[in-house]
C-alpha cells in the first residue's frame, strides 16, 4: 500500500511539473523548455522515491539511487538549458506540432505533456524499485551495485562526449548545412540517444542485488527507453527532420552508420 500512495503522490507532482512546462512554452513559445521541466521534474520526482524508505532497503543503497538519478538530471537538464537558450528557435519536434495542429496546439500540446509525465513517472517507478533492495549492501551485493554505478558512469561520459562533439560541430560556421559523423556520430547516427537508455539499465543491475526478484521490474527503465527513442519522439521525428533539410547527405550518412546501437560504420560505396 505504501508503494501505491508514493507512487501516486509522484505522479501527481510530475503532472503539476509538466502542466508549468505547458505554461512556460506558451508564455515563450519556445517549446525546447518543455524537454529542461521533464528531465529536473523526472529527477526529482525519483529521488524522492528513492529516499522515502518502504521497507528494509539499507539506507546507503537510496542514497546512491538518489545521487544518481539527481547526477543525471543535472547533467542533462543543464545541457538541455544552454542549448535551448543557444539556439533560441522552437525545437523541431514542437515547431511542427504548431504548425500542423494550428489553433488546437495549445489544448493538444498540454495532452501531450500529461502522456509525458506518465512515461516519466514509470521511469520514476523503475527507480524506486531499485532504491528499495532490501538485500544488505554486503557480499554479491557490492558486485551488482559497482556494475550498475561502472554502466551509470560509462553511459553518462559517454552521452556527455556526444552532446561536446555535436556542439563542437555545430559552432563551427564552415559546417553549416552539413551532417555530423565525427567521433561518436560515426558509429551511431544518435549515440547520445543510445547511451541515454544505457544510463537507466543501472538501475535494474542495483536492484538485483543479491538475486533480489522484484528488480527486474526496473527493467521497465531501459526498455521503455528504447522503445520511447527508437519508435516515438526520439529517432523518427529528428531523421524525418534532417530528411527533408539535407536528404542526400544524410540518406548516404543512413547508409553507412547504425541508427542507435554504436558499431564501426560501413564502407562509403
Amino acid at each position: 500500500m505504501e508503494y501505491i500512495i508514493l507512487s501516486l503522490v509522484l505522479l501527481v507532482l510530475l503532472g503539476l511539473v509538466m502542466s508549468g512546462a505547458w505554461l512556460a512554452q506558451k508564455r515563450t513559445r519556445n517549446s525546447g523548455w518543455v524537454d529542461a521541466f521533464w528531465t529536473f521534474g523526472t529527477g526529482g520526482a525519483a529521488a524522492v522515491g528513492a529516499l522515502v524508505p518502504l521497507g528494509t532497503a539499507p539506507a546507503a543503497r537510496r542514497l546512491l539511487v538518489a545521487a544518481l538519478v539527481l547526477v543525471w538530471a543535472f547533467r542533462l537538464g543543464g545541457y538541455i538549458i544552454r542549448r535551448t537558450r543557444a539556439i533560441r528557435h522552437e525545437d523541431a519536434r514542437y515547431a511542427r506540432f504548431r504548425a500542423q495542429w494550428g489553433a488546437a496546439f495549445e489544448t493538444r500540446m498540454f495532452w501531450l505533456l500529461m502522456i509525458q509525465a506518465v512515461v516519466a513517472w514509470v521511469l520514476v517507478i523503475a527507480v524506486m524499485i531499485a532504491a528499495n533492495d532490501p538485500t544488505p549492501m554486503t557480499g554479491t551485493a557490492w558486485i551488482w551495485t559497482l556494475a550498475g554505478l561502472a554502466v551509470f558512469g560509462g553511459s553518462l561520459w559517454g552521452e556527455a562526449v556526444a552532446d561536446a562533439q555535436m556542439h563542437v560541430f555545430r559552432a563551427n560556421p564552415a559546417n553549416r548545412g552539413q551532417v555530423c559523423d565525427r567521433g561518436l556520430w560515426g558509429w551511431s547516427r544518435h549515440p547520445n540517444y543510445f547511451f541515454e537508455a544505457s544510463i537507466w539499465l543501472a538501475y535494474p543491475l542495483i536492484g538485483l542485488a543479491g538475486g533480489w526478484a522484484p528488480g527486474l521490474i526496473a527493467l521497465i527503465g531501459p526498455l521503455g527507453m528504447v522503445w520511447l527513442l527508437t519508435k516515438i519522439s526520439g529517432i523518427p521525428p529528428l531523421e524525418r527532420e534532417m530528411l527533408e533539410s539535407r536528404p542526400a547527405s544524410y540518406a548516404a550518412y543512413q547508409g553507412r552508420v547504425s541508427a542507435f546501437f554504436p558499431r564501426p560504420p560501413r564502407r562509403r560505396t
